[in-house]
């Protein structure tokens, strides 16, 4: 039999990092299987359903290289792939399951069923349904308090359901007992846990891997297979994603949870992709750095860690500036072209000269940027008119002081005498002023001041090729400016 896996998130808002988590497993073991990935979308949500929520899915995959095999987009021996467009598919199952005594109707209400629990919480009891339901008529329930004229349906669940079962990442798993899970809600959508059972048997899913918050709903979904009469398909449930303080990591919480966020910072999708991987899953080598084909083709069930993994920013930034750094020059300037023109550094329509400078800047900056969000703060000063250039942050500010004001001078006025303006050229003469045989100065004291005047920035490109890039008048301009604010003379 192929091998058939799925991911089926909900389009309830910005994609959860852990469908990208759960995509890249399932797909890692399809392909080494020869098997099909599918992309279901469960939108029996209808209250919390986002209409742009399914495309920023099939958006951020794609930009991940997660590429499905069936879908909503592309459709599939076994379309629809939107619950909502299968209703009339559930409604039958309902039906048999009513009919053969493993469903009931419950016309309890909403504010009956809270009372009931918090009944159950304050008598330390186990909270669930208490089936006042079960066994009456529609006649004989509207005669007790709590009720609604439209009935939901219930699971009747048997004193011994199937609590055990085999996981392929954690061995033999026991679960808890289930209460009564509502399968079809009162506006006539099935609940997540009829439907997912539903729709894997229908679309041939051999294999579901899902996250471990489902293990205590394995037992619920077992019973809807064995009452329907289907084969059980296997179950592989992969560990959270937690926070640092090991809380599940959740939108709420952290903005990393968010798919989205990941491009907005920018990461690159083949760093997060490897970054994901490392979470749950160790190369026979025990490398950090592999890329999806590697994982693939070493993948074992076996290898899958069993611990919730934290997710580590510091980590991913690590493992981000590796891909930054092994991307050619014109990859480069390609991606960090988004985060220039969002700054306003660089027009949306690029000038020949705004190109230039981006594609001479690459060899003083690439190697020092571990997100492509941090590009523009770190070049500004070479984009950023003069009559708009300022010394803000506080760091460099510091070092323009009265001290230093000779330093700034001495380095203009050598600077005035380079006639091949390029960075070796550059740092000889800066050298020559402020170091040994000029004003004797340690270097990292003599160029604090000079990257303030011109970069304004305590923080930047190396010197030299700072204002190489900058350009004989911009630079020397700002110089003798912060020497004149420094109190030097200027010439």
């Amino acid at each position: 039999m192929s091998v058939r896996v799925r991911v089926a998130p909900s389009p309830t808002g910005d994609p959860h990092v852990g469908t990208a988590y759960m995509s890249l497993f399932n797909l890692a073991f399809a392909r080494q299987q020869g098997g099909q990935f599918v992309l279901r979308v469960e939108d029996t949500d209808r209250a919390r359903f986002q209409a742009d929520s399914e495309q920023q899915v099939y958006d951020t995959l794609s930009w991940l290289g997660l590429d499905w095999d069936e879908g909503p987009d592309k459709g599939g021996p076994y379309a629809p792939y939107r619950q909502s467009e299968r209703l009339d598919t559930y409604k039958p199952h309902v039906d048999r399951l009513l009919a053969e005594g493993h469903a009931y109707l419950c016309w309890c209400t909403s504010a009956r069923l809270t009372e009931m629990r918090e009944d159950q919480q304050k008598r330390k009891l186990p909270t669930g349904y208490d089936r006042l339901c079960v066994g009456k008529t529609a006649e004989q329930r509207a005669e007790l308090p709590g009720y609604q004229e439209t009935p939901v349906v219930r699971m009747l669940v048997p004193e011994d359901p199937p609590l055990h079962f085999v996981d392929l990442i954690r061995g033999e798993v026991a679960a808890p007992h289930p209460d009564d899970q509502v399968i079809l809600k009162a506006d006539g959508f099935p609940t997540y846990h009829l439907a997912v059972v539903v729709d894997d048997h229908l679309m041939g899913i051999t294999h579901v891997v899902r996250g471990e918050e489902w293990i205590s709903s394995t037992p619920k979904h077992l019973l809807l297979f064995d009452w329907l009469g289907w084969e059980r398909p296997a179950f592989a449930h992969m560990p959270l994603l937690r926070n640092v303080d090991k809380s599940k990591i959740s939108k709420r919480k952290n903005p990393a949870a968010r798919l989205t966020w990941f491009a907005e910072q920018g990461y690159l999708p083949e760093a997060l992709l490897n970054f994901l991987g490392l979470l749950g899953y160790s190369v026979p080598g025990g490398e950090e750095v592999f890329d999806f084909a590697r994982m693939s083709e070493t993948f074992d069930w076996s290898r899958v860690n069993t611990v919730g993994p934290v997710f580590d920013l510091d980590k991913l930034a690590w493992l981000n500036g590796h891909y930054v750094r092994e991307l050619s020059a014109a990859d480069f300037v390609e991606r960090s072209l988004p985060f220039l023109q969002r700054s306003g550094l660089v027009s949306p329509m690029p000038t020949e000269a705004e190109l230039a400078l981006v594609n001479a800047m690459v060899p003083a900056v690439q190697t020092r940027v571990a997100l492509l969000s941090e590009l523009p703060e770190l070049v500004r000063f070479l984009f950023v008119p003069e009559a708009d250039f300022e010394v803000e942050e506080a760091a460099a500010a510091k070092a323009l002081t009265e001290a230093n004001g000779p330093v700034l001078t001495a380095a203009a006025d050598a600077l005035e005498g380079v006639v091949e303006w390029t960075a070796p050229a550059v740092q000889a003469a800066v050298d020559g002023a402020l170091l040994e045989g000029g004003l004797g100065l340690k270097r990292n004291k003599a160029y604090l001041p000079l990257r303030a005047a011109v970069c304004g920035r305590a923080i930047a490109p190396p010197l030299d090729e700072s204002i190489a890039l900058l350009g004989r008048e911009r630079s020397l301009r700002r110089l003798r400016a912060a020497a004149a604010a420094c109190g030097s003379d200027v010439r």
